[in-house]
């Protein structure tokens, strides 16, 4: 069965919206956490938002990555985008959570989820997640959306830690579903 995998920049405070504040802490450590995930994984999940921030970004990007990021499949759930122009791009419009429970069932490798905070909130709320890989910064934003919304609890098993160079921790996680 394939993993559902939430990937996200956090800030101290669990703000995981509008991370341009993570620019000043990229380091070659950090790329290499993030090639790893890409390595194990052959799709990527994400919201409307996300998805137009990323079809405006990737196909003319020549950075580290964007071979991937053109590449791989995308399933994007939304019920108002029409079209979807980048390339292996899928809608998900209706019976969100039974469409994701199929994917699941699909063989192939992680789905990774990026950005994607309301769909997140969805993935959080049905049990969904199967993994957590935080990039936790060094910064408290003060606002915007977090990771885990008010209310949500969850006692989660740690897998792996890493302390970088630049300040920033990597924390993988997985629900602890005894």
């Amino acid at each position: 069965m394939r993993k559902v995998v939430i990937t996200e920049f956090m800030s101290l405070d669990g703000v995981i919206e509008e991370p341009a504040w993570t620019a000043p802490y990229w380091n070659d450590d950090i790329a290499k956490f993030k090639g790893d995930e890409q390595d194990t994984s052959d799709a990527l999940l994400l919201g409307r938002v996300t998805y137009q921030g990323f079809a405006a970004a990737w196909p003319e990007s020549a950075d580290e990555g964007a071979d991937y990021m053109n590449s791989v499949c995308k399933y994007v759930v939304s019920t108002t985008l029409n079209t979807l122009e980048w390339n292996n791009s899928t809608p998900i419009k209706d019976n969100i959570v039974q469409e994701l429970t199929k994917l699941k069932q699909l063989d192939g490798q992680d789905i990774l989820v990026y950005g994607s905070a309301t769909l997140v909130q969805t993935l959080i709320g049905h049990d969904l997640v199967d993994r957590y890989r935080l990039l936790v910064y060094p910064v408290v934003v003060g606002k915007g959306k977090r990771l885990f919304k008010e209310d949500t609890t969850a006692t989660l098993k740690l897998l792996e830690s890493q302390s970088f160079s630049s300040g920033v921790v990597a924390l993988v996680y997985e629900p602890d579903r005894k």
